[in-house]
């Protein structure tokens, strides 16, 4: 184990081992129970994007959808990192005229959308990007709707000092079961504050997500409306092509699925689908280096569901890029494979 990490994915050529993905991971259920893990699970680490329907809980709490208006789409969004298409821009600038907000309300920042065509396409208009294109757009939006519920300075959003991020802090750590003084704070890719805690909590809080039936009303109708609407509206989490939203659209409502930067990924499978474990599960994995091109996220994705037994649905045309264990190069030549090291028992 190194540094809390096993060696969980490798890449082959020619026989031998050519490259490795060090990383962690815990399956938990409902009540708590670790079932399965590699690595760690109690790895301290910030499940970074990952918390974003967290994040979101507090103001779906204060029934912030229906004093707005806003609909299932608008909520998936503000659980999301999507990729900046023009669609996901539409709903963003929906929430704000429903809400009442201005783009320059926004502290996220700007980037090129990572959706490639819509990149291209603006380029060629000769158009910049502005914050409604920032993946966290949709998150921000949520957290400054939120300010206005309190009728907190829209100003300060994202200190911690702010009521906002005072109500997420406690909220996640809740989730988590922690003390929220024990939850590291660190600053987010788009100057929100984000939390690191063990994996094993983390995924016990996505399995809580998943199946809220042992928290009180309001929480649970919170729960349910943020898993309802990102499985509804899986391109609205992340966009065409993007592991997430595929995964959503192949298990066809059984799972919710958000990954954050850094190689952090959470799957929520819900209750009823799985008969050796009915109450749902929470899976939280984390790869030491990153995981950049997300092929080892995606290799272990397909481990743990496949175990899980799920093997179709990982098999599914639609999913074909997300599970490649044989390695091709430019000209289709078979040249190695990417594959887990480790037996996933579920």
């Amino acid at each position: 184990m190194n540094n809390g990490y096993d060696a969980l994915v490798s890449l082959t050529r020619g026989g031998i081992v050519e490259s490795m993905h060090f990383g962690a991971f815990a399956v938990v259920d409902a009540d708590g129970y670790l079932l399965a893990s590699g690595g760690n699970p109690d790895l301290v680490t910030f499940p970074r994007s990952s918390m974003k329907p967290f994040q979101l809980l507090p103001f779906l709490e204060a029934d912030g959808p229906a004093r707005f208006s806003l609909d299932e789409e608008e909520v998936a969004i503000m659980c999301a990192s999507h990729t900046g298409t023009d669609e996901h821009v539409r709903v963003i600038k929906s929430i704000h005229a429903k809400v009442g907000l201005q783009e320059e309300n926004l502290h996220c920042g700007f980037h090129w959308p990572s959706d490639k065509e819509t990149s291209f396409e603006m380029r060629k208009r000769g158009e910049i990007p502005t914050p409604y294109r920032h993946n966290c757009s949709g998150k921000h939006s949520g957290m400054l709707a939120m300010a206005k519920v309190l009728h907190a300075p829209m100003e300060n959003y994202l200190e911690m000092s702010s009521p906002v991020q005072k109500g997420i802090l406690k909220k996640v750590a809740d989730f988590c079961e922690l003390p929220p003084e024990s939850l590291i704070v660190g600053t987010d890719g788009c100057s929100a504050p984000v939390f690191a805690m063990p994996l094993r909590n983390f995924a016990h809080a996505t399995a809580k997500l998943a199946n809220p039936e042992m928290l009180g009303e309001k929480q649970a109708k919170a729960c349910l409306t943020a898993t309802k609407a990102m499985r509804a509206y899986p391109t609205m989490v992340a966009g065409p092509g993007q592991l997430d939203t595929v995964l959503m659209e192949v298990m066809a409502g059984k799972v919710f699925s958000k990954g954050g930067a850094e190689g952090y990924q959470m799957i929520g499978v819900m209750p009823n689908v799985l008969a050796k474990y009915p109450k749902g599960l929470g899976i939280a994995m984390k790869f030491s280096d990153g995981d950049s091109s997300r092929r080892a996220t995606s290799a272990l994705t397909v481990a743990l569901l496949s175990a899980l037994g799920f093997e179709e649905e990982m098999k599914l045309e639609a999913f074909k890029k997300f599970n490649a264990p044989i390695l091709h190069n430019s000209r289709g030549l078979e040249i190695g494979e990417i594959k887990v090291t480790q037996a996933v028992n579920l």
